[in-house]
């Protein structure tokens, strides 16, 4: 089997004071590298103007959906065959990012996701019961467990791409990538583990709390109904995850 050719995409709005080492992390690893800039005010796009990297600017914000829908659309341009997302303000490694490829060379047609599962005393308590109410219900409407549905360090394979014109933006998009992928693609997804990063020189989440946790919950259950059989789904999505272990240890 040829080996896919891969890409990093990173979404970013104002990053500045983290993005230029995250990207010459994974610069140093050889990988490709696509920025996708989300109207920053600060100076983000000049400092990755500055990498070898493809650079993509939006004049306005338009949200992390429409960024990750432009790096899509930018990484089958160039024929790519498969994309490892990660933010920029440094809560995701480089350093995590072939052991997220050798899962997903051992597990072709599945998303990987980079779980936070090491280290989860980091995690705030409000924070880890969000994170398992939003796996429960997600897992649901992909019809297989699913673990950390929230961590944005993912491997999309090609098939996953190809969803780039789903109509959900902002944090929804990419809920919505697991679940459709999960039903109408059948992809699997596995998930490797990585550590929970809460204490550092992070930026204010861009998350909201309670508009986007209600965004993807009227998306999730919307999209249970759709598919119906809602129990069938239910029981299939209440498994053990497959959790790739490896010399970082168990979870």
């Amino acid at each position: 089997m040829n080996t896919p050719r891969w890409c990093v995409l990173i979404p970013c709005l104002n990053e500045e004071a983290a993005i230029q080492s995250v990207v010459e992390s994974v610069l140093a690893l050889g990988a490709p590298v696509i920025v996708i800039d989300d109207g920053s005010d600060d100076r983000t796009p000049e400092i990755v103007a500055a990498l070898p990297v493809t650079l993509l600017r939006h004049a306005q914000r338009r949200g992390k959906g429409e960024a990750l829908r432009c790096g899509f659309r930018e990484a089958l341009r160039q024929g790519y065959d498969a994309v490892v997302t990660m933010d920029g303000d440094g809560q995701h490694l480089a350093s995590d990012i072939p052991r997220i490829a050798a899962a997903a060379a051992r597990y072709p047609d599945h998303i990987v996701i980079g779980a936070r599962l090491l280290d989860k005393d980091q995690q705030p308590k409000g924070r880890r019961r969000a994170n398992a109410v939003a796996d429960w219900g997600i897992s649901w409407a992909c019809a297989q467990p699913v673990a950390d549905t929230q961590s944005g360090q993912r491997w999309y394979p090609r098939a996953a791409l190809e969803l780039v014109d789903l109509p959900a933006e902002n944090f929804v998009f990419e809920a919505a990538i697991l679940i459709v992928a999960s039903r109408e693609k059948k992809l699997g997804v596995v998930s490797v583990p990585i550590a929970s990063r809460y204490h550092g020189q992070f930026r204010p989440s861009h998350f909201s709390p309670v508009r986007d946790v209600v965004r993807i919950t009227v998306y999730t259950v919307g999209r249970v109904v759709h598919y119906g059989h809602i129990m069938a789904s239910h029981r299939r999505s209440r498994g053990a995850p497959t959790i790739v272990r490896d010399q970082r240890g168990v979870v």
